[in-house]
């Protein structure tokens, strides 16, 4: 029987039973374990999660390094205040702490995890070892047509975005990192070619989202809605890029044809109160309901009880909503950009162009319009959504991809 390869992951932001970028950590090592024998190298603080989940479910070929940058520096972050450059700091005692062990181990791979950004470095790209980056992602920008009607909080985002890709391009740590990688994990088609301007050499496709199978399981046991009203949902930080102010507009042009509608939409934002004006100014407040920020379990059942998900996020690397909706059997509505571009086809859902604001709200309204009047298309779609999360989206799956990636690319290497 074939070894074990000795692998060490880099990821940041790693905890169970998250969703988003820890989500991708956690079930990145997980997965890596299940072949392989693994070393995580992961921040101090999610070490109480990490311990509890492993109480519950032992990973027995996982290895927890934890490290943090010395008290005296961590002042850096406050919140999400300085999280990037507290990262970057981060990196280099990381690399540091990597250093040591590899001397102690001699990894036979290592791989970049999180976070799933490809405009920092990755330190560990370093070692003498083949480099795996990725996926990583953030290449995507929202359409210049869509820049006025952000708020002047969004345009300064989208310039402030632009500015840190640029200087992450010109970083020479990141151009490093580039260079050294064997093989670089693209979320999205954006992101994959500012990598090859980067200089990777190797690039592929890969989304980071991915549903575990209890999950899938929880979500599919579900029957789907077959009610009278209509219920659209959304779920995301309440931010000009996320689009809301746009799907408030789309949905109040469908509820004159389809009047017994309402649109809930989950998570806060510092443009909550704009968009309740947004839903005043259309005369759908009433019906247009704020949830707020609610436990990811509550989510996962409010998604059960939806009809249509609307995702009219701008830029989007991944969109792991998308995933959750279209396991839970609700049909997606989105742009035909970014990560949930890759997520969504014509199955299982509605892909809008983004070409300017009055037509993607016209657009999107005649999507809403037509699954709204259409309760077997949104059943049949429901039901293409739920096979697809199970053939493509789940851990399980992307766990044995990662699992020959690892093989094909230490191939490639010992061939050199």
């Amino acid at each position: 029987m074939k070894r074990r390869l000795r692998v060490l992951l880099s990821a940041y932001a790693c905890e169970p039973q998250q969703g988003s970028e820890p989500g991708v950590g956690w079930n990145q090592a997980r997965q890596a374990a299940r072949f392989h024998e693994v070393w995580i190298l992961t921040r101090s603080n999610n070490r109480p999660a990490i311990e509890r989940e492993l109480k519950r479910h032992p990973l027995p070929h996982a290895h927890w390094v934890y490290y943090d940058l010395p008290r005296w520096l961590r002042f850096w972050k406050k919140g999400q205040r300085g999280v990037h450059i507290y990262y970057y700091l981060w990196q280099i005692g990381a690399y540091l702490r990597a250093k040591r062990l590899h001397k102690n181990i001699v990894f036979d791979l290592v791989h970049h995890v999180t976070f799933v950004n490809y405009w920092n470095p990755s330190l560990i790209a370093l070692l003498p070892a083949p480099f795996i980056w990725g996926p990583v992602g953030g290449g995507e920008s929202a359409p210049r047509s869509f820049w006025k009607t952000f708020s002047w909080r969004g345009k300064i985002f989208e310039l402030l975005r632009a500015a840190a890709r640029w200087r992450g391009e010109n970083d020479p740590l990141v151009r490093i990192t580039a260079w050294r990688a064997r093989l670089a994990l693209a979320t999205t088609p954006e992101t994959a070619k500012r990598l090859r301007r980067l200089g990777c050499n190797s690039v592929r496709l890969l989304g980071e989202s991915a549903l575990d199978e209890r999950e899938i399981d929880k979500l599919a046991g579900q029957p789907l809605s077959t009610e009278d009203s209509l219920r659209l949902l959304s779920a995301g930080r309440l931010v000009d890029l996320k689009g809301y102010h746009i799907s408030i507009e789309a949905f109040a042009r469908m509820r004159k044809k389809i009047p017994n509608s309402t649109y809930w939409l989950i998570g806060d934002g510092p443009d909550r109160k704009r968009l309740m004006k947004l839903a005043i100014r259309f005369g759908v407040s009433d019906v247009v309901h704020f949830l707020g920020v609610l436990p990811r379990d509550q989510v996962l059942r409010i998604l059960t009880k939806g009809d249509i998900f609307v995702h009219p996020s701008l830029h989007d690397s991944g969109g792991w909503v998308c995933l959750e909706a279209m396991a839970a059997g609700c049909p997606v509505v989105c742009f035909d950009i970014g990560g949930p571009d890759i997520q969504v086809s014509d199955e299982d859902g509605i892909k809008v162009p983004a070409t300017s604001r009055e037509s993607a709200v016209e657009q999107l309204a005649q999507a809403l319009v037509h699954l709204g009047e259409n309760q077997w298309l949104r059943m049949r779609m429901g039901e293409a959504g739920r096979r697809r999360i199970r053939q493509l989206f789940c851990w399980d799956e992307k766990g044995d991809l990662l699992r020959d990636l690892y093989l094909q690319v230490l191939k490639e290497a010992q061939s050199m």
